[in-house]
């Protein structure tokens, strides 16, 4: 069996024209390299500056926008 390179968005051949699968192997290497691609872009969006920075961007708008905590009166 010759190596081959990976193909993204490839419609994986898995049946014949009489809908006869030609190897279940084959089906479950193609569900895996479809979570493969997905986990990868998965990957680059998480690991971008802007999703990253999102939660200290939120605690600061929160913290700008809170009320001023009252002062205790002293008698």
């Amino acid at each position: 069996m010759a190596a081959r390179g990976r193909f993204k968005n490839v419609e994986w051949d898995l049946a014949n024209s009489q809908g006869n699968v030609f190897s279940w192997e084959g089906v479950g290497f193609a569900v895996l390299m479809d979570i493969r691609d997905e986990l990868q872009t998965l990957n680059r969006l998480l690991g971008c500056h802007n999703f990253v920075e999102f939660p200290s961007i939120l605690r600061s708008i929160r913290d700008n926008t809170a009320k001023p905590k009252r002062r205790k009166v002293s008698k």
